[in-house]
């Protein structure tokens, strides 16, 4: 959606809204003046809400992204009077549940999972958002997030955050002395992986111990080769159950995963990978003891102080390839939805503030922020790496959320956690599918 000079004006505001001059503050109030509407053009600048609140309840309670928030979205309150505040807190399931059922329900919820938000929307708690929102998410968002912000065929959720898991963490000087090449299909990687072996290599290292989440790293292994082994319908299908994991599908992306991560040739010691703490996982790179990890964009933050990202530097993450390079790109990750509870012009108007590109732009300059928007400025995010995750991820023509995150916590928190322990150690994909689908609630 192309902006109009009077909002490109606000956006700009917005990325500065935090570091500022008195100089610049001086412009910035005059300026701001001026603006006759904002989030391309949706939101009127009259100062008609004037002695308005409008509440956010979290799960997020840190200050400083708080503070950012804030700084992103003072332009709105300039412009329109309506005066926001954070509330966050490190019990969120439980507190929302109060707070929606003791009538005290905050304005707009950040719900961290679409199931969530799918439970308050089916009990009458929260309110179908207007057709432009609809209209927004359809047209620049990724695909799939307007199927996870709708419950019944009805728009509820409104998507204003991101992250991205289908990455490849490697070492660029590794691969640049053997002269190794980025794979384009799994079929290539596979290659790669028997070349590094024929050379004397390890191709692949990992660990997935992590307390009571022991597993999840590999969930999040078959839940990116159920996106390319089969269809993101059947991924969705296998969300919901209604195809199990004792279906062809299903074990089919369990075997691939085994073709890396229980091949003893690959990774060496196949059990030792369930006593491998995960934020160590990939750390064997750095001593050229294996050549690839796969890991979300978060894992970032677990390589040792002096560590240097990209192509030229000590690590880089390339895209795990789909079945065929000529398949579209499928995104595994998560993110926040926002939802309202009241009709109020105030309160929508937020939440369209908030899934602006006005915002994104704001959080993405001062927070380093993904955004689930196809238009924001990634060449706004202060480091260049992320630069690339955020342009990969947003270049993908199908985003899915983690899939655990979605299915019940018996399951997705619970026995497949559980049961791909079991199949990293030994177990077989036939039982390991089976035992899952017995745990899967009656209802």
């Amino acid at each position: 959606m192309k902006l109009s000079t009077p909002v490109a004006a606000i956006a700009a505001l917005a990325v500065i809204a935090a570091p500022i001059s008195a100089s610049a503050a001086k412009k910035t109030t005059k300026k701001a003046a001026s603006v006759k509407s904002i989030a391309a053009g949706t939101i009127q600048c009259k100062n008609q809400y004037k002695g308005k609140k409008v509440t956010i309840f979290s799960p997020n309670d840190t200050a400083s992204d708080i503070k950012n928030f804030a700084a992103a979205w003072a332009p709105l309150e300039k412009c329109t009077g309506v005066k926001i505040t954070w509330e966050g807190t490190k019990t969120f399931e439980a507190d929302v549940k109060l707070r929606l059922a003791g009538g005290n329900a905050p304005s707009i919820i950040d719900f961290p999972q679409p199931g969530l938000m799918a439970v308050q929307a089916k009990a009458g708690k929260l309110i179908e958002l207007p057709a432009d929102i609809k209209a927004d998410i359809s047209g620049n968002m990724l695909g799939g997030w307007l199927d996870y912000s709708s419950v019944d065929g009805k728009v509820y959720g409104y998507p204003f955050r991101q992250n991205f898991k289908s990455f490849v963490w490697y070492s660029p000087k590794a691969f640049a002395a053997k002269g190794y090449k980025i794979p384009n299909s799994l079929d290539e990687m596979k290659t790669l992986s028997d070349k590094i072996v024929t050379d004397g290599g390890t191709p692949w290292c990992a660990g997935i111990e992590s307390g009571a989440a022991t597993g999840w790293v590999v969930t999040d292994w078959v839940e990116d080769m159920m996106l390319r082994t089969t269809t993101p319908a059947n991924y969705d299908k296998w969300v919901d159950h209604s195809l199990k994991f004792d279906t062809p599908e299903v074990k089919a992306a369990f075997d691939a995963v085994g073709g890396f991560l229980k091949n003893e040739k690959y990774v060496g010691n196949v059990k030792a990978i369930a006593t491998t703490k995960f934020q160590d996982g990939g750390l064997p790179i750095l001593d050229g003891k294996c050549f690839m990890h796969r890991q979300a964009n978060f894992y970032k933050g677990n390589w040792p102080a002096g560590t240097t990202f990209g192509e030229s530097g000590t690590v880089n993450a390339f895209y795990l390839p789909m079945a065929k390079a000529s398949d579209p790109k499928a995104m595994l990750g998560g993110g926040d939805l926002n939802a309202a509870t009241n009709k109020k012009a105030e309160t929508i108007d937020v939440m369209r503030y908030l899934a602006s590109k006005e915002f994104a732009d704001a959080k993405a300059a001062n927070m380093g922020d993904f955004s689930p928007r196809k238009d924001y400025d990634t060449g706004l995010l202060p480091d260049k790496f992320d630069q690339t995750f955020a342009n990969i991820g947003k270049s993908a023509a199908t985003f899915r959320f983690d899939a655990s995150d979605l299915m019940p916590g018996a399951v997705g928190a619970g026995s497949f956690w559980k049961e791909a322990t079991s199949w990293i150690t030994g177990q077989s994909t036939d039982n390991t599918a089976a035992n899952i689908d017995k745990s899967w609630p009656a209802s």
